[in-house]
């Protein structure tokens, strides 16, 4: 999979602070040393912000880093500007589905834990439509159209060439409340049906009778980049989302997704319970 603007940016950040700290420099060392301030290179590694290429350059030089890995790193910095396509829309969209769109354009896996509705990679347009309506109660339905325009838009990397790997539990809950009423959600649960057959695609369904689990606080997806450190865990809360990348974070929703894909069903099992489940729709 190409590495997309937001992982370089991420990358970069990362190999020079761990370049610095090899040479045991400050950040106001370090900046003082190239001619840019503590609160630049700050930025530049907690990757905030644009970044300019001779700085990492000179940088890289004053770190003693190879030639190598000093050019690798400049292309990083150059590549750190390319937009995605999402930035051409006519309409803005908020910024932490901004992030979302960057991050999730640069994944090799997501890993989704769902307890109120389907993942967004595989709703049903219908189905789409009826969760933005009742989640954005103000917004007109141009607004609407609007946002359901860009998640169909986003599961076309589903259909890449090299597509990430999406590994979603979906709770019992999420099959059994009609969203969009009984014909809409016949269509989303056979669309379910659908699209876990793709090789790329696994859907386990946590059952009520698993009882008390380790993500009863809500839903939740592990973005998973190239490289551990570049994972990000997305919350969607109302008015906004919220994106942690603390490694204790990190790790305890990972440890929390292994558990729940242990605790659900197997994957013909849960074929079985979302099949039964559409046909019991009247």
């Amino acid at each position: 999979m190409p590495v997309g603007p937001t992982t370089r940016r991420r990358q970069l950040g990362a190999d020079l602070r761990r370049l610095r700290e090899l040479k045991g420099l400050t950040l106001e060392e370090a900046g003082a040393r190239v001619g840019i301030s503590k609160a630049t290179l700050s930025r530049y590694e907690t990757k905030e912000g644009a970044v300019k290429w001779p700085a990492v350059d000179a940088l890289c030089r004053e770190y003693g880093a190879s030639d190598e890995e000093r050019l690798a790193l400049v292309e990083l910095a150059k590549g750190a500007k390319i937009q995605g396509w999402w930035r051409s829309l006519a309409d803005p969209i908020p910024e932490s589905m901004n992030l979302m769109l960057t991050l999730e354009d640069e994944v090799v896996r997501e890993d989704h834990y769902a307890c109120v509705y389907v993942p967004g990679l595989l709703q049903t347009r219908p189905y789409a439509e009826a969760v933005h309506r009742a989640s954005e109660v103000h917004c007109s339905e141009r607004e609407v159209q609007h946002m359901v325009d860009i998640r169909m838009k986003r599961q076309e990397l589903l259909q890449r060439e090299e597509p990430p790997r999406v590994w979603c539990v979906i709770d019992e809950a999420v099959l059994r409340r009609r969203v969009g009423g009984g014909d809409v959600m016949r269509e989303q649960l056979r669309h379910l049906l659908s699209v876990s057959q793709l090789p790329h695609v696994t859907v386990q369904v946590l059952p009520f009778s698993t009882g008390a689990h380790s993500a009863a606080v809500g839903s939740f997806t592990v973005l998973r980049g190239p490289a551990p450190e570049l994972d990000v865990v997305y919350m969607d809360l109302l008015g906004g989302g919220l994106f942690m990348e603390k490694q204790a974070e990190l790790e305890r929703y990972r440890l929390a997704f292994e558990y729940l894909s242990a605790q659900a069903l197997d994957l013909e099992s849960s074929a079985e319970l979302v099949d039964r489940t559409s046909k019991e729709i009247s």
